[in-house]
């Protein structure tokens, strides 16, 4: 019989981390531990992170279920766990975890076994127009050429300025750029902001509206001059069908996958075979999770063959994180198999 424990671990970042839904110091990791009755040595580990102000399992009773939940697990179905992704997420992980001996071991592939690198975008965080223009030369010294920049909370015009700056020194074959908007523009303005950007050259843009505006977003996508990514508008939709008829309106060029905000690697796999059937692209991003999280994710992500710089550079955020295999070099994320993991 399958015996389960929760611990929770609070991260702390390393700096202001600020989005346009406010700033964060502290994020928590809720670690999800399973075994066997009959052989409790070998322990399966999962990590549940809603992140607040998003995950919509990201409320006052998130520990209280986690008891509940723990205590018994035979008595939950999947169909149960929708309204907590996140914990839909460790309870998956957790278990092909433990099915592999305990080891970290999510799918057994070059990336696992370190023969094969994911290429990464570098993450630009929000902050006053110095210290993200100082971000942008530190990303791009360190071997990035996909940078991803966080823009709605700082002056609109000096945004404009930084993405000009970068393209004075760097053509778009040189660096790409990304921009997520964390749905900061009103769908009034958004049109007309979307060709100020165009201006740049950009990859791409996410969540340029809130999610839930469906004809807005739908209207966007269909003018857009630079092509738009769902991220927040993902999350919550939970059936295939649910899935299809969102794409099937909105048309978005892209769509990004967090698997902690969206129910795990399954729910991922079945937002990718949508978007597919629709020749929408798509890209997976961790979610701040600690490195349990983003080594599932990133196992999970080298199962596919999508040569599109992933956003899976967030182990390095914090103070305490979990010491892991996981390494960021020249603009890769690579599993050093000669890094032991440390307890969690």
């Amino acid at each position: 019989m399958l015996k389960a424990s929760w611990y929770k671990h609070m991260l702390h970042f390393k700096f202001d981390a600020r989005t346009s839904r406010g700033h964060l110091a502290t994020h928590n990791a809720y670690f999800i531990k399973l075994w066997d009755s009959e052989n409790s040595k070998i322990v399966g580990i999962g990590e549940a992170a809603p992140l607040k102000d998003l995950s919509i399992d990201c409320r006052p009773d998130f520990e209280q279920f986690l008891n509940q939940f723990t205590s018994n697990l035979n008595v939950w179905d999947d169909n149960q766990l929708s309204a907590f992704p996140s914990i839909r997420f460790a309870l998956e992980t957790a278990i092909i975890d433990l099915k592999n001996g305990g080891k970290k071991i999510i799918y057994n592939n070059d990336f696992f076994n370190g023969i094969k690198a994911i290429p990464i975008n570098g993450l630009v965080w929000m902050a006053d127009k110095a210290t993200m223009q100082q971000q942008i030369k530190d990303k791009i010294a360190a071997g990035f050429t996909t940078i991803k920049l966080k823009i709605g909370a700082i002056d609109f015009d000096d945004e404009l300025d930084m993405l000009k700056t970068i393209r004075k020194q760097f053509a778009a074959n040189e660096i790409t750029i990304r921009v997520d908007a964390n749905g900061a523009f009103d769908s009034k303005n958004a049109l007309q902001k979307l060709r100020q950007l165009a201006d740049h050259n950009l990859h791409s843009i996410e969540q340029p509206i809130k999610h839930g505006q469906i004809e807005e977003m739908a209207d966007l996508c269909s003018k857009t001059p630079i092509p738009i990514a769902l991220d927040e508008e993902l999350i919550g939709i939970y059936f295939k069908e649910d899935k299809a008829q969102l794409l099937k309106t909105i048309k978005p060029q892209y769509i990004i996958l967090k698997p902690t905000l969206i129910g795990g690697l399954k729910a991922a796999a079945e937002w990718i075979n949508e978007a597919e059937k629709w020749n929408i692209n798509w890209w997976i991003t961790s979610a701040l999770e600690s490195n349990i999280g983003l080594n599932a994710i990133a196992q999970f992500t080298s199962t596919f063959r999508n040569p599109l710089p992933q956003g899976l550079g967030t182990g390095s955020l914090y103070h305490n994180n979990i010491h892991s295999p996981l390494e960021v070099n020249n603009g890769y994320l690579k599993y050093n198999k000669n890094i032991v993991w440390h307890d969690v």
